[in-house]
């Protein structure tokens, strides 16, 4: 660690993209029956539809808004990309600000 002129610095982690997690979480609940079965109910999306759906930012952030609600699936998704909760989260509260 380099000493700056207020003492340590920190290098601070590069900022995981919204997209990226918003499609890996979408990729997650769709391999999964129980998941995609409560998603798709919820959403009113067709299973089919998905693939299309996918490329609207509106509707990532609809996914995002789902896994961020629960917190079980939230933990899910986190460890199935390789982040942890907190970026899945910071990803969220980014869509949401677009």
């Amino acid at each position: 660690m380099r000493n700056g002129p207020t003492g340590p610095s920190r290098r601070k982690a590069p900022a995981v993209d919204p997209d990226f997690i918003a499609i890996q979480a979408l990729t997650f609940i769709a391999g999964n029956p129980d998941h995609a079965e409560r998603f798709l109910a919820l959403s009113g999306i067709g299973s089919g539809d998905l693939r299309q759906a996918a490329a609207d930012p509106g509707f990532l952030l609809g996914v995002m808004d789902h896994v961020v609600s629960d917190e079980p699936l939230l933990l899910l998704v986190a460890a199935e990309i390789g982040v942890s909760p907190e970026d899945v989260v910071q990803a969220h509260e980014r869509l949401s600000r677009r």
